[in-house]
């Protein structure tokens, strides 16, 4: 066998001595509600000072490099990780010492499928509902089976799949338990457009149900399709709001140059007062500053006389991701390290 089935816990399943888990309160309308949230491994501070809230049918996306805390910072706030320092609650209970309660409301899809691949489909969510000790366990595989389409495949072997047939596995499973928050780790990578496309109406229309998500994505355009965002480099919240929110909240300016040979371009722009940063757009170039005047001067002086056309263009997430990106430090990087062990 491959590995491992992917896990979740059961709605008021029962817990070790036979009791059951009650129903998670719902006192307000914030799921998650969390403050100085920080964690370490080693020596490196993965996670610094996080505080947020979560509502009810919201669907929280975050962004952040490769390695910046992401899904770290998503387990501290949903009670799968303990924090060294900070406190909160997740769907009312205690993130510190409510855990396994918090746990039973909850679906995880991992970025990994990790489900085995020589059972079937319906062998795979058996398990997982055997695991989890659920109640009539066919009648709630074969309604997951059904709600995501997947009932004409049940008996085929998972590991004969293509790509967006695994992430529909992994999402059923996710959601055998009904739970009332789901956590996705960047769950369409290496899915199909399509697929990535049916995979988020299907998360609006749970949304709508009042069931909350949190998400990681690198895809600017599923970043778009969140109700709110949070930008995390190196452990630190940078941003945080709908993405109207956070690209103002950069006060950037973004001119469009259009013309020949646009490589060497970049070049005569380096260094240049005002000029912050530049992206390719196909057969365009973002130039991005935060003072207008400034990098409306730059621009007039390298391409006097060029043939180029320069238009000012809405500043996009995508702008404003590459800016934040630049402007945040890698604490995993050797000189970090350094820092933090000489404070």
């Amino acid at each position: 066998m491959s590995g491992p089935a992917s896990m979740s816990l059961s709605s008021d399943a029962p817990v070790g001595d036979g009791s059951r888990v009650p129903a998670a309160p719902s006192r307000d309308d914030l799921v998650i509600d969390v403050r100085g949230l920080n964690k370490s491994f080693g020596d490196k501070h993965v996670v610094v000072d996080l505080s947020m809230q979560v509502r009810r049918g919201e669907i929280f996306g975050f962004l952040g490099p490769n390695g910046s805390g992401k899904t770290t910072s998503i387990r501290l706030m949903c009670g799968l990780l303990t924090p060294d320092a900070g406190a909160g609650t997740c769907l009312g209970y205690d993130i510190r010492t409510q855990s396994a309660a918090i746990k039973r409301h909850v679906g995880y899809m991992t970025q990994r499928f990790s489900f085995w691949d020589d059972l079937t489909l319906r062998e795979n969510l058996d398990f997982v509902a055997r695991v989890y000790q659920m109640d009539d366990r066919a009648a709630a595989v074969d309604r997951a089976l059904h709600e995501l389409g997947l009932t004409g495949r049940a008996r085929q072997l998972t590991g004969t799949l293509s790509g967006g047939w695994k992430q529909r596995v992994a999402r059923a499973s996710c959601m055998l338990h009904r739970p009332q928050l789901l956590l996705l780790d960047e769950p369409t990578a290496g899915v199909d457009p399509n697929a990535r496309r049916e995979f988020w109406e299907e998360l609006h229309r749970l949304a709508a149900q009042g069931i909350s998500v949190l998400v990681s994505t690198h895809y600017m355009d599923e970043a778009l399709r969140c109700h709110k965002l949070a930008y995390i480099a190196y452990g630190r919240l940078l941003a945080q709001g709908t993405a109207a929110e956070v690209i103002a909240a950069q006060r950037l300016t973004t001119l469009e140059v259009r013309g020949p040979d646009l490589n060497a371009f970049v070049l005569r722009l380096r260094g240049m007062p005002g000029v912050e940063q530049t992206a390719a757009f196909g057969d365009t170039l973002h130039v991005t500053g935060r003072d207008r005047p400034q990098l409306e001067s730059a621009l007039a002086a390298a391409t006097q006389g060029g043939g180029y056309r320069i238009t000012p263009v809405d500043t996009g997430l995508e702008d404003v991701f590459i800016h934040l990106m630049q402007g945040a430090a890698d604490n995993w990087a050797p000189e970090a390290s350094g820092r933090q062990r000489a404070a």
